[in-house]
Formats: C-alpha cells, structure tokens, sequence
C-alpha cells in the first residue's frame, strides 16, 4: 500500500477556540497514528483566525510528545520569515528530543499577506534568496566544516529530512537540483501538478537522497454514505468561497446547499482549488484516490481532511485508510 500522511493546519471551528483546535489537533494525531498514517505535518500560517498552527515548531513538539511512532513535521516552515539558523536550532532541538521522528518541508512563500510580513520583520524580497537559505539551513543540519564558526547548537549532525514544498514548478526544480524530496500543494493548488511531477523526476540529481521521492497533497472527504461528505465537505467549500471574498474566518459550520450561503462564481474558482482529491463513501474515495495515484505516481499521498466537526474528521481519516488498504 502507498504510504498515506496527513496535513491538519490546526482549524479553528466556528464556535470554537484555538484552544479547541489545539486539542483537536493533538487528538487527530494520536488517532491517525493508530490506523498506521506515516506522517503528522502541520504549516505555519499567520494572521489568520482559522488556523491554529502559527507557533508550528511549538505545536511540532507537543504532538510529538503526544504520539510515539507518528513522524511529525512541518508542511512547512516558510523559510523567508526566518534565519536558517533559528530553524535549524528550533529543529534541531526537536528531533534531539524525538530522533528519527522529525520532518522539516520548507516553504517560499510567506504564508501571510503584506503588512503581517512587515510585522514579521522580514523583507518582502526575502524569498528571492530561498534558494540561498536552503543551502545555508542544510549546512547547519549537517556535520559541522573544519574552522565553522557559526554552528547550530542543538542542530548540527542532526540531519533533520529536509523536504521542498511548492505549488508552482519553481520547487519542483530546486528539490530536482539539491536532490532533496519534494511535495506539491495539490490540495489547493491543482493546476501545475502534472507538469510538476515531471520536471521534478526528469531533472533529479542525486543529492541528500539518491532517489526521487515525489508526494503530493489530496484532499479527502469520507464518509459513511456520500451525502454525509458532501456535507462535511461543504465546510472547506467555504472557506475557499470566503478566500476570494477576501473574508476568511475559522472554519465554517456545513452546509445543505453551498449556493444559499455562496455566489456561484465563487463557488466555481473554490471547487477548482479542491479538484484533486476523493469525497464519498470508502468505495468512492479508493476510487477517487486510485485514480490520482495511478495518474501522478507519487510515492506517498498528504491527505488534507478539513471538517467542522473534529469526529467526523476522525471518521474521514479512518475511511480514508480503509480505502488506501482496499487499493493494496
């Protein structure tokens, strides 16, 4: 069977609270990790009251902590708010703490609009030097040089797995180029998927690994009768509708009927971020998920699942596996 991982950003419920989605978020990676997902990672967002996971490093190590098996990671850390020394320490300490469980994705975007940038203090031409940064956090992950004078401390020999994350081809070539694995944002961002994939495999070099390891992200809405998902999957419905509103919010409540609460051109550019993916009864989701695997041949599947409610999000998860196993 493929390996299945899953990507929670840690929603804020509509009536709920970070501290809710904090304890959702826990609570989730403790049951995925039961049904034998390979990956927890969670992304770093800022100003935005329905994502709970800003601290990303913080809430790494608290799941972890929560989980013995469970890799967790970053999926990720947007590297142009940061000193690639600061993260190297800050993942460096985790995976100190949790060997061999930590993963680091490394974003180019800031994850945030405009003037939450400038409060971040960093520059928005920062992402111009990603590449730059990359290679500067990979030397301090790695063994120190003779006579390095800046070391990482924890950090240095720890050789956390560094991913590149993209939904454009920019990271499929850089992750091509260092030879590092590489996901794409399929889940929201389906248009460059194919042609993504394939620079990806046909310009790996060897580097940190030897192989190209190519995931990519799939939003999945399971449920035990497909109206059920449909309904669930009417909250992230929603939430992209309320993306280019320019309104978003925490995760709204479902709905019956999206078009009483949603204009149909929204509603149209929002089931085009969310085409990649599965919704529906097990037998609808292995379908759905078959068909993404064997079209992209990844080597692993992210599985993004927001819904309102934290039960059925476990459901959908659950469903999700099932169906993974019925594919073999």
């Amino acid at each position: 069977m493929i390996p299945a991982s899953v990507l929670d950003l840690s929603p804020v419920p509509e009536g709920g609270t970070v501290a809710d989605a904090l304890t959702n978020t826990i609570d989730l990676a403790q049951h995925v990790e039961a049904l034998g997902y390979n990956r927890f990672w969670l992304a770093e967002h800022h100003n935005m009251i329905g994502i709970a996971s800003a601290a990303t490093s913080v809430v790494i190590g608290r799941v972890a902590a929560a989980t013995a098996t469970l890799r967790v990671g970053a999926g990720g850390i947007m590297l142009p708010n940061h000193a690639p020394l600061i993260i190297a320490e800050q993942f460096g300490t985790l995976e100190t703490l949790f060997p061999g469980r930590i993963d680091l994705g490394l974003g180019r975007a800031p994850g945030t609009d405009q003037m939450t940038t400038v409060a971040l203090r960093r520059n928005p031409a920062s992402s111009d030097r990603f590449p730059e940064d990359v290679i500067e956090l990979l030397g301090f992950l790695g063994d120190a040089a003779e006579g390095q004078q800046v070391r990482a401390v924890p950090g240095e020999g720890t050789h956390v797995p560094v991913w590149i994350l993209g939904s454009s081809l920019f990271g499929a070539q850089l992750a091509a180029h260092l030879g590092l694995p590489y996901a794409f944002a399929s889940h929201f961002a389906p248009d460059a998927l194919g042609q993504a994939a394939e620079i990806y495999r046909d310009r790996f070099r060897p580097g940190l690994t030897q192989e190209p390891h190519f995931m990519m992200a799939a939003n999945v809405w399971a449920a035990e009768t497909p109206e059920e998902a449909m309904f669930r999957r009417s909250s992230q419905l929603q939430s992209f509708v309320n993306i280019h509103r320019g309104t978003r919010g925490k995760l709204p409540r479902p709905v019956e009927d999206i078009s009483a609460v949603a204009e149909p051109r929204y509603v149209a550019a929002a089931e085009r971020m969310m085409s990649v993916g599965a919704v529906g009864d097990r037998a609808q989701v292995a379908e759905g998920l078959g068909r993404l695997i064997d079209r992209y041949k990844p080597e692993e599947l992210m599985l993004a699942s927001a819904i309102h409610d934290p039960e059925a999000r476990k459901l959908s998860y659950t469903i999700a596996m099932q169906a993974l196993r019925d594919l073999g």
